[in-house]
């Protein structure tokens, strides 16, 4: 069985202050897929860059304290991709991806994290730039290998997959070109969602806003995700959102395959 974790971290040394560490031990994952690390080499370097047995594999934005992307494995890869080779979002350091190839198959573990438009105009006209740049990237990337992209989309992809949906169908995540690009990478692309196809029932948030009460009455967006490839989404076997602690204002996911590197 393959163990993947996703969880945008908002700050590595934040979750860390908050337990991260013990609970990545106590999940002996594979693989875990971190996003938003919000830190330089200097900074993981002899601190980060092992944690319960697995090695990260960094993706770090040129701006300090911002973005930042990275794959810890417990198998040592057989090469490490920086980047997509588009630079306006390779500076903000938003891709990484892991390949884990044999003679029989070339597999790759992604850790992407996508622009948010929440902010204001620029960053919206931002995260479509994205959009219209990495679709194509994934789409050749499915011709040559296997993959599970797992990250911080920052899209919520239908109407079960936020609570207030009705009033957030002209903000940033539920914006109608936001949808229709994800239900293009699978529809059209062919990509699983893999957490949606175990689990089909409401209320599955992994994102809560800090205004209001929204954590304690549930009232979040699912904003990250696992998306792969068909013949590995298969293989998906079992998942978990963990909310007994929180580390940073997203939720780690977890999700079980059954194959091995």
């Amino acid at each position: 069985m393959f163990r993947l974790v996703t969880l945008n971290l908002n700050g590595i040394r934040s979750a860390v202050n908050k337990g991260l560490l013990p609970w990545v031990d106590s999940v002996a994952a594979d693989c875990m897929g971190v996003q938003e690390v919000k830190a330089q080499a200097a900074d993981v370097d002899g601190r980060f860059e092992h944690i319960a047995g697995m090695k990260g594999h960094f993706h770090f934005a040129q701006k300090k304290g911002y973005s930042g992307v990275g794959v810890y494995a417990r198998k040592e890869p057989s090469d490490v991709v920086i980047g997509f080779g588009v630079p306006e979002f390779d500076d903000e350091g938003r891709y990484v991806e892991c390949r884990f190839d044999t003679p029989h198959r070339k597999l790759s573990i992604i850790s992407c994290y996508f622009p948010s438009g929440s902010s204001g105009e620029e960053r919206q006209q931002a995260k479509f730039r994205f959009l219209d740049v990495v679709y194509p990237h994934l789409q050749r990337l499915k011709g040559e290998r296997e993959y599970i992209l797992v990250g911080d989309i920052n899209i919520a992809h239908k109407e079960i997959d936020l609570k207030n949906w009705r009033g957030n169908r002209k903000n940033s995540g539920f914006l109608p070109e936001e949808r229709a690009w994800m239900s293009k990478a699978l529809d059209e692309l062919g990509l699983c969602d893999v957490f949606r196809r175990l689990n089909p029932h409401p209320e599955q948030y992994t994102w809560w806003s800090n205004r209001g009460q929204a954590w304690a009455k549930n009232v979040g967006w699912r904003l990250d995700y696992h998306l792969a490839t068909p013949a590995l989404a298969e293989t998906a076997r079992s998942e978990k959102i963990y909310l007994d602690q929180r580390f940073s204002d997203h939720a780690p996911l977890t999700i079980d395959y059954d194959f091995t590197l």
